[in-house]
């Protein structure tokens, strides 16, 4: 068994993350943190009461150290690498779900603050796992990607080498209030949500930086990302539709863009590739990402879904967990949707 703990366990991926480590077959749960501690998790969450009673910490290197072999952190972006950069003086291996590992320093400075951990950034593996499997065995910090990368990414990455890059990619996005975390705001407030749909930071969100640094790294290409999130009345998913114009070498009548993606996700288990235009309720409360796509004359369109909480952070910041602790990808993952 290997011990883990969860650090920031009083908002909505941290309880994500208990309620899968609670059952895990390799994983003990040995530690829960956050700022302030002091309370009971049960407290915290009280659907945990009868489920699991654990006292909550207040968040020390020097303890977490001592109990721990591997952390969640399950914190906001600054500080998740004021705490990592300290964890990993202590060799503990780090998932963390913030932004603060993920992206190059100029991009995260440009987008977020100053960084406090630059000698750690090259070594950190970005955990969109069917892309960096291999890296992820053999790293002792995985940076989670933002949930908008990720449903974005899976359905846009098999088909970049098809797309003009040189026109612009417009993604328009949708996600439930969840995404946006459990500090109510006057945008997330029932009043504003509830019969109700905008966009926010449209154009000049900062998901759209990662979007458009991982595809040229991947594919050695730069695209011009136009990224439109939107906030939608219900508590968890989130649903994906990026526009694109394919090469004009590509001839569209020859062009299977649904044969492409099954080709490249022929090995990935919780890939799953749809004949008709997906939804959130098909994916949410599992690990499952479902993809569809579809063309008109060079016009493409790529439909994607995942659970926010779950595939947009908790259950692939586990997944990498367990690629990095050496146990099998699916350990622990939940795989049956919230439905009807």
């Amino acid at each position: 068994m290997t011990k883990v703990g969860i650090i920031g366990a009083s908002g909505y991926t941290g309880l994500e993350l208990i309620k899968m480590l609670v059952q895990h077959p390799s994983f003990e749960l040995s530690l829960l943190a956050t700022t302030e501690g002091g309370v009971r998790i049960e407290e915290l969450h009280p659907a945990l009461e009868d489920v699991i009673t654990m006292p909550v910490e207040k968040a020390d290197a020097a303890f977490i150290a001592e109990k721990c072999e591997l952390v969640f952190l399950a914190l906001p972006h600054k500080a998740s690498m004021g705490l990592a950069k300290q964890l990993f003086d202590y060799g503990i291996k780090v998932v963390d779900l913030s932004a603060d590992y993920r992206l190059r320093q100029a991009t995260y400075e440009a987008h977020y603050v100053a960084h406090e951990d630059p000698e750690h950034l090259d070594g950190a593996v970005y955990a969109l796992i069917e892309y960096y499997r291999d890296a992820l065995r053999k790293t002792s910090l995985a940076a989670g990607p933002g949930c908008y990368p990720t449903a974005t990414l899976l359905g846009l990455l098999p088909l970049i080498p098809y797309i003009d890059t040189d026109a612009p990619i417009f993604i328009d996005a949708k996600s439930g209030v969840s995404g946006a975390g459990k500090k109510l705001s006057e945008s997330t407030h029932f009043v504003t949500v509830n019969d109700n749909i905008f966009a926010y930071n449209p154009l000049h969100h900062r998901h759209a930086p990662e979007i458009a640094e991982k595809i040229e790294k991947i594919h050695g290409v730069k695209t011009h990302i136009n990224f439109v999130p939107h906030l939608i009345p219900a508590t968890r998913g989130e649903l994906i539709s990026i526009y694109a114009t394919l090469k004009k070498e590509i001839d569209p009548q020859d062009f299977d863009p649904t044969e492409v993606l099954r080709k490249h996700y022929a090995d990935d288990r919780f890939i799953r590739i749809r004949e008709k235009p997906v939804d959130i309720k098909s994916t949410a409360g599992t690990h499952f990402c479902d993809i569809h796509a579809a063309t008109n004359g060079r016009a493409i369109w790529i439909n994607s879904a995942i659970d926010n909480l779950l595939r947009g952070a908790a259950s692939q910041a586990l997944v990498a967990a367990n690629l990095m602790s050496g146990y099998d990808e699916g350990a622990g993952i939940p795989t049956i949707a919230y439905v009807p």
